[in-house]
């Protein structure tokens, strides 16, 4: 199997071109949904228009998840094939997925606040979300201090056990009792969201996404060149 566009030298050509339109896109989409979500989509008749901090906090949460599986996967493929480029994608998006669950517990406080009346909750989701975040931190310690191929191993084995929390924080509000209203677009049944609701609510999510990515091809390449400056020394 020919495996060449997996080099360094390759994966640092595609991604320099991929950040400049990468970063492009996600500021147009972020612009265009930050703008029809603060301006154009309608107020909810419970919350008024504190509802609309669900145009960071969802798209935020939906990243978390999404980012963590991806660093899952990639540890998988590491693991299988030993191709140390994986270990590598696993450590250059990490601070990324850390980043969107960040997000989204702030932005969940400030929502539960205002709905719950209180900050925290220590329901299903909300805890399983945290313990999301606990995995991040932890991950990003051992990565931190990882300079042998054997450590990438250990630190793949942890993100990969720490995966079975992505189906519970999917499916708690279903599972348990919970203050934390159930899923209104990632189900089987028809989405329980008006499309003027909905439509902002993508483009954020899309705009995340870009923004991920990008951010995610600068810092794979800034770990490739610091690799290769260290084996040149």
């Amino acid at each position: 199997m020919n495996l060449n566009f997996l080099r360094p030298q390759t994966v640092l050509c595609v991604c320099k071109a991929i950040i400049p339109w990468a970063w492009g896109t996600a500021l147009v989409l972020l612009g265009i949904g930050a703008t029809t979500g603060l301006f154009y989509s309608p107020a909810d008749y419970q919350q008024g228009d504190m509802v609309r901090i669900m145009y960071v906090h969802v798209p935020a949460s939906w990243w978390a998840l999404g980012v963590y599986t991806l660093m899952a996967v990639s540890s998988v493929i590491g693991l299988v094939t030993r191709i140390p480029l994986f270990f590598l994608m696993t450590k250059a998006v990490a601070p990324i997925g850390a980043g969107f669950t960040t997000i989204s517990l702030l932005t969940g406080s400030i929502w539960g606040k205002s709905t719950w009346g209180t900050w925290w909750v220590w329901d299903a989701r909300l805890t399983s979300m945290l313990i999301l975040f606990f995995l991040y931190i932890g991950y990003l310690n051992i990565a931190s201090r990882i300079n042998q191929e054997k450590d990438f191993a250990t630190a793949s084995i942890l993100v990969i056990i720490g995966w079975i929390n992505i189906p519970i924080i999917k499916w708690s509000v279903d599972w348990w009792y919970t203050l934390h209203q159930p899923a209104s677009l990632m189900r089987f049944a028809k989405p329980a969201i008006h499309y003027s609701m909905l439509r902002p609510l993508l483009i954020m999510a899309a705009g995340f996404g870009f923004y991920a990515l990008a951010l995610g091809c600068l810092r794979l390449s800034n770990i490739l060149r610091r690799c290769q400056l260290d084996r040149n020394h």
